[in-house]
């Protein structure tokens, strides 16, 4: 079966609601992403792609509206069992890479392993295959400040799939690069996510990136619309 990975139904958020500056960001937003799929969530500054996608990650909530992930109503679950989803099933890609500075490449893809459970052996064999995967492995002794911004957000992608998740979600990936760089991570990215089968939303200003996506849709007014 090629069930949906991420559904959004009806999502409404509003900040400040009630008072004169009052702004509602999502208004009735349904989305539907399935496995193996890519769409390119476009978006300007401000329009509210960042608050989508962490409702859609389930590190903030809708005031109306459901996230369902991997065929469950994350609704009402408990912040445990939401935390616990999020560490299992959910990847996450940020325009900085926010790696951990103390770090090596290698150990910065091996811990979010071990807290999901995974033996040591195992976690530095799969950082590895990843690191490999993104053309790096060399650099697996690295601290950030010694990679190129390129490397770190290479690091930072597989991070993201270290504990194999479902979902992807990734908000302006390469938007601290620049041209030709960009273009090359964004390529690395997009093999990864062919190469798991997972689902991922990839917000991007980039209309040429987006285009390079299964499907793009925009969020104009609080709701999401084709293009």
């Amino acid at each position: 079966m090629n069930d949906p990975v991420l559904t959004l139904h009806d999502l409404r958020k509003t900040y400040n609601a009630g008072k004169p500056n009052e702004v509602r960001v999502l208004q009735g937003v349904d989305l539907t992403v399935k496995p193996g799929e890519i769409v390119a969530l476009v978006a300007p500054s401000g329009a509210g792609k960042s608050t989508l996608l962490h409702i859609a990650g389930l590190l903030d909530t809708p005031d109306t509206g459901t996230v369902t992930i991997a065929g469950t109503d994350m609704t009402h679950l408990s912040d445990r069992k939401r935390t616990a989803v999020r560490r299992g099933q959910v990847g996450f890609i940020y325009q900085f890479h926010h790696l951990l500075p103390e770090f090596t490449a290698l150990e910065n893809i091996v811990l979010p392993q071990l807290a999901n459970g995974v033996g040591e052996k195992a976690a530095q064999d799969r950082a590895m295959a990843l690191l490999d995967r993104v053309g790096i492995a060399e650099r697996a002794a690295h601290r950030p400040a010694a990679l190129s911004g390129g490397e770190q957000q290479r690091v930072a992608f597989c991070r993201a799939l270290a504990n194999e998740p479902a979902l992807l979600l990734a908000d302006e990936p390469t938007g601290n690069l620049d041209p030709e760089t960009s273009n090359r991570v964004f390529e690395t990215l997009i093999g990864l996510v062919r190469d798991t089968g997972l689902a991922a939303v990839i917000a991007t200003h980039n209309l040429e990136l987006a285009a390079r996506m299964d499907r793009q849709v925009r969020l104009d007014t609080g709701a999401l619309i084709p293009l």
